[in-house]
Order: structure tokens, then sequence, then C-alpha cells
């Protein structure tokens, strides 16, 4: 009967090791034990094409990265360099074609307001000099501002007005000054056939020349508000497409890492780990970059070009304006015309709402008071107000004070030519506009023109620097080490899970 229970509860090998019963079929031991072994081959297929796939995303997200960053920052850069280095200077060259065109003017005036007085020899040569350089500068800003417009239907149709009548108004010019030297009349009278001929020709550059050469100002200008505000936008989209790409990457790295730290029984990667901490370092320093290209670009356009362009406009009109004082002198005729245009001249620069010319004076001295007393206020608008509002930069401010002090006293010199030609003392009058020597009226609008041209230069200085430092931040360097980021990325990532992937071969 032993021997009959011993066979029953177990059997031995040939070499008469006990054999392991399995567990009866239906038994819940046995189902138990079939279910463990189908999770875990389960898992030994899955493991692997789970990691595959966090692989393959972590790859793509981190491509993805790279592409973003370029695209947004080679974006940030190129259009920086359109604003400084195209956009910019084309509208200030089409401002310098006016203020070229209406110097012209106010040479031709004073030619014939000096006349044939012997006293005035050599300012009469100073004066055609200085006319024959602001043509050649005409036509230098003519010939740039028609390579500038080839892409802009309204400004090649100004461009080519002026250019189609640039050569008319100075062969009128050319004849008005032939009839007065044949006149040989006296300082501020010229002949009357020298006077209508010159008429003709203000009247040519007055009505057509300078409207087309502000359409030109115009034009260039709103192009660069254009590329300003789309350069904005497409870095304000831009931040949020490398915020979200960069953060997905980083999502994608750490679900990769956990995969590895649960299946695998590890609690780091150290190749992903490290390619993690890249990861958030070039997100971080691509974020910093288009805050900086950002920086750089409201810098350029906003603090600098806008300074520039109303600079460079209030030296036009400046000299449309000193023509008129001119104008005013030599056609008695015309003398009420040219004197509402010298005030619609002066208020485009410093605007002092519902002001006359008998006025101006006291109220400008009045509002640069307050203005001196608090640079914050600007109690007058125009060219010059809109610069004292935008003052930025070192020495900006001195520069622009310099501007207003020397537009008052070119202003006050104005009424006391205008108050000698009242009396009757013509050529008084005359002296005191043409005048190169302290205190006459050429000599502060020198003074003047100098102001502006040396507060202009402080901004085009800034806008370059802005320029330079985007192209400083975005260039060759920063490429190179993005590129190098991204394939020492790929390849970590792809050394963290080789091994991990070698154990299921």
């Amino acid at each position: 009967m032993a021997t009959s229970t011993e066979h029953r509860a177990g059997t031995s090998t040939e070499d008469g090791s006990p054999e392991t019963a399995e567990p009866a079929p239906s038994s819940p031991s046995a189902r138990l034990a079939r279910g463990v072994r189908r999770l875990g081959s389960r898992a030994h297929r899955t493991t692997p094409r789970l990691v595959r796939g966090l692989t393959a995303l972590s790859l793509a997200a981190l491509l993805g990265l790279g592409a973003t960053a370029t695209a947004v920052l080679v974006g940030a850069r190129d259009g920086t360099d359109t604003i400084g280095d195209r956009a910019a200077p084309q509208a200030t060259r089409a401002a310098d074609l006016y203020f070229a065109l209406s110097d012209m003017d106010a040479q031709a005036a004073n030619l014939l307001l000096v006349g044939a007085d012997p006293d005035y020899t050599v300012l009469r040569k100073q004066t055609l000099d200085t006319y024959e350089r602001r043509r050649a500068q005409a036509d230098d800003d003519l010939q740039q501002a028609a390579q500038a417009a080839t892409d802009d239907p309204a400004g090649q149709r100004a461009v080519q007005l002026v250019l189609g009548r640039l050569g008319s108004y100075e062969a009128l010019v050319a004849r008005a000054q032939l009839l007065e030297e044949q006149a040989g009349s006296p300082a501020g009278q010229p002949s009357q056939s020298a006077l209508e001929t010159y008429r003709q020709a203000t009247d040519l550059l007055r009505q057509q020349l300078l409207p087309a050469a502000g359409q030109v100002t115009v034009a260039n200008d709103a192009s660069v508000e254009r590329v300003y505000q789309q350069q904005r936008d497409d870095l304000g989209s831009g931040r949020w497409w490398l915020l979200a790409v960069g953060l997905l990457a980083l999502v994608v790295l750490l679900g990769l890492q956990r995969l590895l730290a649960v299946r695998y029984r590890r609690v780091v990667n150290p190749a992903l780990a490290a390619v993690t901490l890249l990861t958030g370092a070039v997100l971080v320093t691509g974020l910093n970059l288009v805050g900086r290209a950002e920086e750089h670009l409201v810098t350029a356009k906003r603090n600098a070009y806008d300074s520039v362009i109303a600079l460079s406009r209030a030296r036009a009109v400046a000299y449309d304006m000193n023509a008129d004082e001119s104008r005013y002198l030599i056609d008695p005729t015309r003398a009420v015309a040219y004197e509402q245009a010298f005030l619609e001249q002066t208020q485009a620069i410093a605007r002092i709402d519902g002001a006359t010319l008998a006025d101006y004076d006291a109220r400008l001295a009045d509002a640069a008071r307050r203005h001196r007393a608090d640079h914050v206020a600007v109690p007058f608008g125009g060219y010059l107000g809109s610069e004292l509002r935008n003052v930025t930069f070192a020495g900006e401010q001195e520069a622009a004070e310099r501007v207003l002090d020397t537009f008052q006293q070119y202003q006050s010199t104005d009424r006391r030519i205008r108050e000698l030609r009242g009396a009757g003392k013509l050529k008084e009058a005359v002296t005191l506009n043409t005048g190169l020597s302290k205190g006459q009226s050429n000599y502060d609008f020198e003074q003047l023109g100098d102001a502006i041209g040396d507060t202009i230069a402080i901004n085009a200085a800034a806008m370059d620097r802005a320029v330079a430092a985007t192209d400083g931040d975005l260039d060759g360097t920063t490429a190179a080490l993005a590129a190098g980021a991204l394939a020492l990325a790929l390849g970590l990532t792809a050394a963290g899970v080789r091994p991990r992937l070698r154990e299921y071969r």
C-alpha cells in the first residue's frame, strides 16, 4: 500500500530526481501562471516598439525645434537687416531728395536776390557752387530712388515725374540767371524777364517736383512701417511656436526616460538626461535671442528710424522754408503768398496751433521754456515735437535741444528781415537774408542744419548698432553652435536608447 501511495504522490526521473508536478489545467494557480507568462511575452514584444516610437518622436521633436528656431531667428535677422540696410536708407534718401530740390530753388532765388551788386560777388560764387552741389545730390538721390522703387508702381511714377521734369526746371533756372546777368539788376530787384522765368521754375518745383519727391518719401516710409509690423508679428508668433515645439521636445524626452526607467528598472539614463538639459538650454537661449531680436528691432525702428525720418523731413522742409524767405524778398507781387508758405513750413517743423507769424516767436518761446523746465513736456507738435518726444540715446536730448535753440534764432532773424523789408530797407534785408556772418540768416540757418544733422547722426548710429547687434547675435557662429547642439542631441538620444534595444535581440 505504501508503494502505491508513493507512486501516486510523485514520480522520479531516470536519474532519481523527483519531477515537478504541473498544476491541474483547471486550477487557479495554472491560470495565473499562464497569465504571467502572457504578460511577460507581451511586454517583451511591446517594450521595444514603445522605445522605438518614443525615440523617433524625440528625434522628430528635436529636428522640429531646430527648424523652428532657424526659421524664427533667420527671419528676425533678415527683417532687421531689411529695415536697417535697405528700407530705412531708402526712406531717408527720398527725404534727402526733397531737401536737395528745395535747396536748389533757395540758391536760385538767392542768385536773383543778390543780382549784379558788386558787394555780393563772393556770395554769388558761393551760391552757384552750392546750387551745383545740390543738383548733383538730387541726381544721385534720384538714381537711388529709381532703383528702390522697382517694386512700387506709385513710387516709380513719382520718380519718373521728377526725372522727366527736373531737366525743365534746371533749364528755367539757367535762363533766369542768364537774363539777370544781362540785365545787371541791383540787389533785391531782379529784371521782370528774369523774375517771370524764375516764377515758372519755382512753380514747377513747388507744384510738381516737390510733391512727387514727397510721395517717394511717404511710399518708402510706409514700406518701413509695413516691414516693421510684419516682423514684429512674425517674432510674436515665432516665439510661441518655438516655445510650443521646445516644450513638446522636453515632454517627449521625459516620457522616453520614464519608459526606460519603468521597463528597465533604471533610475536615470545619462545620455537622455544630457539631451534633456541641452534641449532646455537651447530653448531658453532661442527664446532669449528672439527677445533680443525684438528689442533690437524696436530700437532700430521706433527709437532710431522714426527720429531719423522726422528730422530728415524737418531738414527738407526747412530748406523750402528758407527758400520762401528769399522768394518773399525778390517777388513783391507774391510776397503775401510766400509769407504764408513760410509760416506753413515753420508750423510743419514746430507746430503751435493757431499761431500767426506775428505771435509765433513769443508762443514758441513760452512752449520752449515749459519744455526745458520738464523735458517730458513737449507743448508743440511738428517734426521737432515728434523728435523731442522720442529722445532715447545718449547725447540725443542735448542735440535735439540745440535744434530747438537754432530754430528759434533763425525765426527771430527772419522777423528782422521782414521788418527791414517793410521799412523800405531792401538792401539791408538782402544782406541780412544772405549773409553768412553770425547773426545773419544764412549763418543761423547753417547752424540749424548742422544741429539737425548732428541729431540725425546720433539716431542713425544707434540704428546701425541695433542692426549690427542682431547680426552679431545671429551670425555664423550662432548657426554653427546651434547645428552642433542639434547634432549632439540627436547622437546622444540614439546612444542612450541603443543599449536598451540590444537587450531584446
